[in-house]
């Protein structure tokens, strides 16, 4: 008994032992840990911030590219969009890039010669290894990428270029599992710069307008736009950059958003399609034909001022293409489109009426004895020898007709005909949405250059600078019963597919002028494409208004031998306007009569007869009956079952009475389709011909035939006579056309 209690006090006083011995050790290890966490905060403090600081430096947050927005057309269809490219470098400065095995020397211990294994890593990740690749890949020669890659990493080059163009995301992620390239950026010095490529799905169809973006991003890792609504709304469609961060984790280098990027905003424009072709197509025919230097032609929508086409053309190396929005910005002497102006504010202050009578005589007015005279277009054919109606001064654009009756009310009073022009919106800002777009000039007494001559030039074109889009809106304002709209590029913005803000018509007059004065001037746009000038211009399909205009091109101050301007404004259908037009050619050549109906009103000729065609709708119900149209299909022989399920859909009646076989032959038969029995019998090869495909390999092979087909459509012959006996296994050809 004595001896069990003295082995049980040995006992627990060896686990005393041992549990002290093991509090020791803890309380050892938690001193421990306390002392270096009071080092590490307090004494080696500064040193763990700087290295904490350094590996924060080395690679720093980066940004996180959002994706930029979608340009639309007014029905949806894509007209802009983007999406990002590389372009691959390798930065050879830095002390990490392993030289030895870029030059593929396996590390080995001195004087060790090296094992297989080492040579085979040293080939793997080395220069000649990545050469293969990347000749590979690009279609390059293997030996001058070699000589590249050494020449590169001899001169320490901080920017050497593995490839001169730019890649997609998908080559990029396969560029970075190539040997050397694999090592990680550190090792091999590999670098991607991003950039922003903007797809144009229609091509260069109203690209000017649309507008372009720079290929690079900028310093804040944005894409920027160039021109146009690009540029107009760069800050929605470029959207807000986010952030990610990029930590070591078990090994891994891994990428992780801190704010996430929000991606640019989409615009729905004005733009349609279809019209935006049609004029494109309708204007290069023209710039071709006559050789012109440039040209351009804007469609819009009468009642909402929304621009359905806008094309500008320049001549290029290689032909025609858009290089400048001169429907915007350029500042041009309009010709005679502006006698409508001149004579609209004449109506309107009493000066005339449209059957006053003017004489002018042989074509050449000279209005100042010492002075350029001014000459009306026939005037090499001794003029009109009579006195015309400020009507047929319109129709036929005389010069010396409306300058004489501008002189009549305004020669001792010129400024009140420039207060006119301001009076019937000619000189309204309407506050184009496109960057860079010009504002009517038109010089006015007290200006630098106004002289006694300036009115009545004035009046039929000079003196003056008028971007096209300024004069359409003019015109379209008459269409649109004297309401002035602004023209307007952009229906909506959207994000994720939602509206943010919708852009309404905008009225900027809401009268140019009176109704009487209007309604004149509707007839007399009306009779210039009728009896005038802009015969040309007219169509038997659509009726057609406008104006023509011929200017001469002024450089240095002279006008004589620069070339013309020819123009055509106007709108279709004149008696329920839906479209304006604006038509400008510049510079035809010189072998062309320059005519503004002959060459500016035939393009809007051919626009509005196209856009008629295809917003035509005709109710087929009210057509008469072709004669020789194709009342009842011609139905293929075959399954009863099927032939009469089709028949059924399309409710043609059928004649079924004493059909008994599941296959039958069927025939037109007036207004309804006959049916009649085909006879299968045992052993006998089936009659095919008129059947389909699928019937005829069927009927066939159940008889214990091998088909072969040629052709498509229906059974036109069979090489085995129908009712002959069976050969199981014989191979019968069928043909179909």
């Amino acid at each position: 008994m004595n001896e069990s209690k003295d082995l049980t006090a040995v006992s627990n006083k060896g686990i005393l032992i041992r549990y002290a011995l093991i509090c020791l050790l803890l309380f050892v290890v938690a001193t421990g840990i306390v002392f270096y966490i009071l080092k590490i905060t307090f004494v080696e403090k500064k040193e763990w911030l700087t290295i904490a600081e350094r590996e924060r430096t080395k690679i720093p947050d980066r940004d996180i590219i959002p994706n930029r927005g979608n340009i639309y057309s007014v029905d949806g269809r894509l007209m802009a969009t983007s999406f990002p490219r590389y372009r691959i470098l390798m930065d050879f400065r830095g002390e990490a890039i392993d030289t030895l095995a870029f030059y593929q020397k396996p590390k080995v211990s001195k004087g060790k010669i090296p094992d297989s294994t080492a040579i085979a890593n040293a080939r793997k990740n080395g220069v000649d290894s990545l050469s293969f690749y990347l000749a590979k890949k690009f279609g390059m020669d293997e030996n001058t990428v070699k000589k590249e890659l050494k020449d590169a990493l001899k001169k320490k080059k901080s920017r050497h270029s593995l490839y001169h163009k730019q890649i997609s995301f998908s080559d990029l992620k396969e560029i970075r599992q190539f040997p050397f390239i694999r090592l990680g950026r550190n090792k091999s010095g590999f670098v991607d710069e991003t950039f922003v490529q903007r797809q144009h799905p229609f091509g260069t169809l109203a690209l000017r307008t649309i507008g372009d973006v720079y290929g690079s991003l900028d310093s804040a890792g944005k894409s920027r736009g160039m021109y146009g609504l690009e540029m107009r709304y760069d800050s929605l469609l470029r959207g807000k950059p986010g952030v990610k961060s990029i930590r070591r984790e078990a090994g891994v280098w891994r990428e992780k958003p801190i704010i996430e990027a929000v991606a640019g905003m989409d615009i729905r424009s004005t733009i349609d399609i279809e019209i935006q072709d049609i004029t494109e197509k309708a204007l290069l025919n023209e710039l071709r034909r006559t050789n012109a230097e440039s040209g351009t032609i804007i469609v819009m929508e009468v009642k909402t001022g929304e621009i359905r086409a806008i094309t500008n053309m320049g001549r290029t190396a290689s032909g025609y293409g858009e290089d400048k929005n001169r429907a915007i910005s350029d500042l041009l002497e309009p010709g005679s489109t502006f006698k409508i102006a001149s004579i609209m504010v004449a109506l309107e202050d009493g000066v005339c009426r449209p059957n006053d009578r003017i004489e002018t005589g042989n074509g050449v007015y000279d209005y100042l004895k010492n002075g350029e005279p001014i000459r009306d277009h026939n005037a090499h054919r001794e003029g009109y020898n009579s006195n015309i109606s400020v009507e047929e001064a319109i129709w036929n654009s005389s010069n010396v007709g409306v300058s004489k009756v501008i002189l009549k009310g305004y020669e001792h009073n010129p400024a009140k005909f420039i207060e006119g022009l301001s009076r019937i919106g000619l000189t309204e800002d309407l506050r184009i949405d496109i960057p860079g777009a010009g504002k009517p000039f038109i010089r006015k007494p007290g200006d630098r250059g106004w002289s006694k001559s300036s009115l009545p030039w004035l009046s039929f074109g000079y003196e003056s600078g008028i971007p096209p889009i300024y004069m359409l809106a003019f015109y379209n304002a008459i269409a649109n019963d004297g309401k002035m709209m602004r023209p307007i590029f952009v229906k909506e913005i959207m994000q994720d597919g939602k509206t943010v803000e919708r852009f309404s018509p905008e009225v900027v007059k809401e009268s140019i002028c009176s109704g009487k004065t209007l309604k004149i001037i509707r007839n007399m746009l009306l009779g210039v494409v009728e009896h005038g000038t802009g015969k040309p211009a007219y169509s038997p399909l659509i009726r057609i208004a406008g104006k023509t205009g011929t200017a001469q091109i002024a450089e240095g101050g002279r006008y004589r031998g620069n070339g013309h301007q020819v123009t055509f404004a106007g709108y279709f259908p004149a008696d329920r306007p839906m479209y304006s037009c604006i038509a400008v050619i510049r510079r035809p050549s010189p072998s062309f009569y320059p005519s503004g109906g002959a060459m500016s009103g035939s393009v809007v000729k051919n626009v509005a007869e196209r856009i008629y065609a295809a917003h035509t709708k005709l109710d087929i119900r009210k057509l008469p009956v072709d004669s020789v149209a194709v009342l009842i299909p011609t139905p293929k022989y075959g399954e009863e079952t099927a032939l009469r399920q089709v028949l059924n859909e399309l409710d043609i009646d059928m004649d079924r009475n004493g059909v008994k076989s599941p296959w039958v032959l069927a025939s037109a038969n007036g207004d309804e389709v006959k049916f009649t029995d085909i006879h299968i019998r045992d052993g006998q090869v089936p009659r095919v011909t008129g059947m389909g495909a699928k019937d005829a390999v069927y009927l066939l092979e159940s008889a214990g035939l091998q088909v072969r087909l040629s052709g498509i459509g229906r059974v036109v012959s069979q090489s085995v006579a129908p009712g002959q006996q069976v050969v199981k296994g014989h191979t019968i050809t069928i043909t179909l056309k």
